[in-house]
């Protein structure tokens, strides 16, 4: 039983509202000081997580994010400040959460989870929580918690909706009996093509620490077996059974997680921005199509034909199979899809991705082009 006695004075004053609390108190406290958490994803989920886990005294936390901050993270990454931009998440979420809690360890990991590295990087972890955007990572940090028996904590967040659960909980369901298999490649936007709201991310992020908390002391059952599916519109809060698949039994490694997902990267034709300012200069016969939504082509454009990702597959008529065809969106990932799932579906070979994307335009050809 821990008591006050195993806690400096400085700990003592910092963590005196959880040493009061019933069914909490030094014990519970001392569990968290001892815990060792990794958060992967240091963004909008990542931001609020790691921010309340330092607070509350969790002794070691691994930061894994290989990204770098740009301005239209502040909008809802609540570590960072406009002075950061292009400064590396991880390093700089350490730095906040140092001056934060100086009594942690805090190890910033700038670079990417793989398969290669995962079992290395998270074994020593007491629970690991998944603050990623992507279907690839998502089964490559299940698996890796199923294979170490960690407990894997869940969040992701979709426009106004959200989903925290916790995974491989005392070895119980895990993501892949919520996910048995990915959605087709491309058929599901990401937070940079369907937007979310800001405040959204701080709600499920701390939902994901509290389970976090749960795990670690004890003082509530986890969110285990169940989805809770947030509407922040609505301020609805549902929760969603997960089946019992037994999908464990049939997770011996970890693969190629992006071949898993249909998205394995190939080789595919590219077109610069330079490029395709010399076809529009010189009014080549090209078709010039726009992947992303209506709403971003208001934003900026670059007069081509608009043809939303989620209407790809039922406009295929509409896409020239006789001329070059460059097919663009804000950053070129979207586009890149498109032109590989119809290479692959429908036999196109004269198809060329924006390297780039629109961003790309704004950058090199067009400095006055608004961005988002």
């Amino acid at each position: 039983m821990a008591s006050h006695e195993q806690f400096s004075a400085a700990e003592s004053n910092r963590y005196s509202r959880h040493f009061v609390l019933p069914q909490f108190g030094p014990a519970a406290q001392q569990k968290i000081k001892a815990a060792r958490v990794t958060v992967v994803g240091a963004g909008g989920l990542g931001c609020p997580v790691l921010q309340y886990l330092a607070a509350a005294g969790v002794g070691h936390l691994q930061i894994i994010d290989f990204d770098t901050i740009s301005m239209s993270n502040l909008q809802r990454q609540v570590l960072f400040q406009t002075t950061d931009l292009n400064k590396p998440k991880a390093e700089v979420a350490a730095e906040r959460l140092r001056a934060l809690n100086p009594l942690l360890s805090f190890e910033p990991i700038q670079q990417p989870i793989t398969a290669i590295n995962a079992l290395s990087l998270l074994k020593s972890s007491n629970v690991v929580v998944d603050c990623t955007d992507n279907f690839p990572t998502r089964y490559l940090l299940n698996d890796a918690c199923v294979l170490l028996n960690i407990p894997y904590v869940f969040g992701s967040v979709f426009r106004y909706e959200g989903q925290v659960a916790v995974f491989n909980y005392e070895q119980g369901a895990n993501y892949r009996d919520f996910y048995p298999a990915p959605p087709a490649a491309g058929s599901v936007p990401n937070c940079e093509a369907g937007g979310v709201l800001g405040v959204l991310t701080g709600i499920i992020g701390c939902l994901q620490a509290n389970e976090v908390l749960k795990i670690i002391t004890g003082f509530a059952k986890p969110l285990a077996g169940e989805v809770l599916l947030v509407d922040s519109g609505t301020l609805e809060f549902n929760r969603l059974k997960v089946p019992q698949r037994n999908s464990r039994q049939y997770i011996k490694s970890l693969i190629d997680y992006d071949e898993f997902c249909g998205i394995k990267t190939k080789a595919m034709k590219e077109v610069t921005v330079q490029e395709l300012k010399a076809l529009l200069d010189s009014k080549a016969d090209f078709q010039l199509i726009d992947v992303r939504e209506p709403h971003e082509f208001d934003i900026c454009n670059l007069n081509g034909e608009l043809i939303p990702q989620g209407d790809i597959p039922a406009s295929v008529d509409k896409i020239a199979k006789d001329k070059q065809v460059v097919i663009h969106c804000r950053s070129g990932a979207r586009s890149g899809n498109m032109v590989q799932w119809l290479e692959k579906n429908h036999g196109f070979t004269n198809l060329y991705n924006l390297k780039g994307g629109i961003l790309a335009w704004a950058k090199e050809i067009d400095t006055s082009m608004p961005t988002y």
